[in-house]
């Protein structure tokens, strides 16, 4: 039980850290009129700038909610399409890795398995009893 517990809360801060991260990153590159360059993504210039920033914060309002207990199988959804996506573009795609960057790939995407299983978890809790 402590173990889900934890799990749980490591893919809360998980999604959090990585919707804020990627918001400040396509932020910032909005705002300078730069261009993203993130080849394991399938997208490209203005249009990867927005899918990112607007992507980060669906993730984000999915996370805050899930939180709150409300759509916990979007946070679950949300968990699996970062996952999914990490693995397609880092594994699966024509993305040539350049020094030690394989490492941090792969540390990103066991990270983000580690936070699916805690949104399987997060999915799986009984509420508390509410008291009327």
């Amino acid at each position: 039980m402590i173990f889900k517990a934890i799990m749980r809360y490591y893919s809360y801060l998980f999604h959090t850290l990585l919707a804020i991260v990627l918001i400040a990153i396509s932020g910032l590159a909005m705002a300078s009129g730069a261009g993203l360059r993130l080849g394991m993504l399938p997208w490209s210039g203005d249009t990867l700038n927005y899918v990112v920033f607007f992507g980060a914060l669906f993730g984000l309002a999915v996370t805050f909610l899930a939180m709150r207990g409300i759509l916990r199988i979007l946070f679950l959804i949300w968990s699996f399409l970062i996952f999914v996506l990490l693995v397609k573009g880092y594994i699966f795609s024509g993305y040539k890795f350049g020094a030690n960057e394989f490492r941090t790939a792969l540390y990103l995407i066991l990270a983000s398995l580690l936070a699916l299983f805690g949104a399987w978890y997060q999915l799986r809790t009984t509420g508390r009893p509410r008291k009327y």
